[in-house]
């Protein structure tokens, strides 16, 4: 049951709370007047009140009590003036003899803490009494959760909601001993408790101590309170609960969420608790889809002189890049937001466009159907000469989107970490890209790993897998190559795959060297000479890394260390032998003169 907490919305518990505390108002509103408590819904509770023969004394006292409560409450918030009120009621009593005047008191209640007694089970069927108790328990749970989780939330603190259900359960075990009442959290009190500074367990203990002195020393006091006077408390505590200041600002900010709140409240008020729960939180999963679907999204530029890219919208010195359109998508996409997506982008693509990139920094996940049609969308784009880029997302989209069909996005290279990346890779203002990265980015470790190294991000823990299929792609494309022309379409491979970053480069030729012998057989070449030239290849691209990102260089060496342990681990015979190559490219022709004598 707490669980559900997480799905009720914050206008939906306070029309909750507002339709509680008008429903009991309503049930006292009859007793400030002389007449007995309403039962029932809102219908019942009018026609109740309607009918009730106004006693102008109890009116009176019951009016002046309420006055004086809600000036308190202005006035004086800490000041315990309920208890002032009720003694001066009392001393009206005996004074006055009010019972003779025909105003209400409180019955007679007899001296003594109640007795302990186990209840008959044989007294009433089981279906007949799970069907009287299950209603029962869950309007403890709906009110008691929802109450305990608003007076929470305005006051800064945190419930157990498990916890909280638990010790209702006990005190209602203890209940069935006594005869009293079902036990669950109260509004009422609770407003008065906020109202009075109340802050720990210790409010529930004076209260719980309070009640047995009176009932075993001063029970015959009960009968000198007068009903309208306890009524009169009661409302000014549920007045100060009520959440109408919640529906004003929505009146302002938003008015579909002034209809959730207006509805549960109306759904407490006319249908009861049970409904106005079911109500609720039914219309706050209507709330979550409707603004899932509903994402914000904005066309992107660029300030001249100025890094970064900014909201066309929003910002009027921004204008758009030549035959690129940046377009923002802040929400997860799925089959309630696809064709927003789809019909925004495809309005893009206007005579000249020849790249949409997405900034999908604020997309968390994909569906099946997003996916199918984030396919469709791609190569009907493809068609008409459009690229079509995701970028800035999390890996996790990625996975999503191998593990629902749409791995031809990773494939075909329209999936890219960065936006810069997906600039560079359509070709967009080629020698001012860098201008727009912002200064302070250029030497950041992180955002630096993000464009040198982006198989990790796209496969995640399927990298070194896919890593190997592209390796053996590349080996399969030279075995069906001229031999002649394998040396050149080898380094073509190399320069056109997906491997543009620093770090997937080196992990590329880092997988070629494992498979040196079978390179060497389709190049036609030696062991040693191929070698060579993949060694002298990765040193160019420290010495290009170290030059250009000296940051991360040392980045590079772990990572080419911790794939050269997994080379040993899983082909340690070849591993020895490549060692031993590399050995003996690297010494000095001195020392190799002197071996080979």
């Amino acid at each position: 049951a707490g669980r559900v907490l997480r799905f009720v919305s914050t206008s939906v518990m306070g029309g909750f709370i507002s339709g509680i505390c008008c429903t009991i108002i309503l049930m006292q509103l009859p007793k400030l007047m002389g007449g007995t408590a309403g039962t029932g819904e809102l219908p019942e509770l009018v026609r109740h009140l309607v009918r009730v023969q106004v006693h102008p004394l109890s009116l009176g006292l019951g009016a002046a009590a309420l006055v004086i409560l809600l000036a308190a409450k202005r006035l004086r918030p800490k000041f315990p003036m309920a208890i002032v009120v009720m003694g001066l009621g009392a001393l009206a009593t005996v004074l006055f003899d009010l019972p003779g005047r025909g105003v209400a008191c409180l019955g007679a209640v007899e001296p003594g803490l109640p007795a302990l007694h186990l209840p008959d089970w044989s007294a009433v069927g089981l279906a007949e009494g799970l069907g009287s108790s299950l209603p029962v328990a869950v309007v403890i749970m709906a009110e008691t959760l929802l109450a305990e989780s608003s007076f929470a939330m305005l006051d800064g603190y945190e419930i157990r909601d498990s916890q909280e259900l638990l010790a209702f359960a006990a005190a209602n075990l203890g209940a069935g001993m006594v005869g009293c009442c079902p036990v669950n959290g109260s509004v009422s009190r609770s407003s008065m408790n906020v109202q009075y500074r109340g802050k720990t367990q210790a409010v529930s203990l004076v209260a719980a101590a309070g009640m047995a002195a009176v009932l075993l020393w001063g029970s015959g006091l009960i009968r000198l309170l007068p009903v309208p006077v306890l009524t009169a408390i009661v409302i000014s505590a549920l007045l100060g609960a009520v959440e109408f200041d919640m529906a004003h600002r929505l009146l302002r900010a938003d008015r579909k969420e002034l209809a959730i709140f207006l509805a549960a409240f109306l759904g407490v008020l006319v249908l009861g608790t049970i409904y106005g729960v079911v109500i609720g939180v039914l219309l706050s999963f209507v709330d979550v889809i409707r603004r899932a679907s509903q994402p914000s999204r904005e066309l992107l530029g660029v300030i001249s002189g100025q890094p970064g890219f900014y909201p066309l919208g929003r910002m009027s010195q921004a204008h758009s890049l030549e035959g690129v359109v940046l377009y923002r998508f802040s929400g997860g996409l799925f089959f309630a937001n696809i064709d927003r997506f789809q019909k925004d982008v495809e309005n893009c693509v206007k005579p000249g466009i020849r790249a949409v990139i997405v900034d999908a920094s604020g997309i968390v996940s994909v569906d099946l159907t997003s996916a199918e049609r984030l396919v469709l969308l791609y190569r009907r784009l493809k068609e008409q000469g459009v690229r079509l880029y995701l970028t800035e997302h999390i890996g996790q989209v990625n996975d999503e989107l191998r593990r629902f069909g749409a791995g031809e996005l990773i494939e075909e290279g329209a999936v890219r970490r960065t936006l810069y990346a997906a600039l560079e890779d359509c070709g967009a203002a080629e020698g001012e890209v860098k201008q727009w990265i912002p200064e302070e980015m250029r030497h950041a470790v992180s955002e630096l790993l993000r464009q040198t190294q982006e198989l990790e991000w796209a496969y995640g823990e399927e990298a070194q897998s896919k890593l190997d299929a592209m390796t053996g792609q590349v080996l399969q494309t030279l075995e069906e190559t001229e031999p002649e022309q394998r040396g050149q379409e080898l380094e073509s491979l190399l320069e056109r795959g997906r491997w543009q970053g620093v770090i997937d480069r080196d992990a590329v030729l880092q997988h070629l060297e494992e498979h040196l012998a079978e390179l060497s057989r389709l190049l036609e070449r030696s062991e040693d000479a191929v070698l060579l030239e993949l060694e002298q290849e990765r040193e160019r691209v420290t010495e290009a890394l170290r030059r250009q990102h000296p940051e991360i260089a040392s980045y590079l060496a772990a990572h080419r260390e911790e794939l050269e342990q997994r080379f040993q681990r899983k082909y340690p015979e070849a591993a020895r032998h490549i060692h031993e190559l590399r050995q003996r490219l690297h010494q000095p022709p001195e020392e190799e003169t002197k071996e080979q004598r």
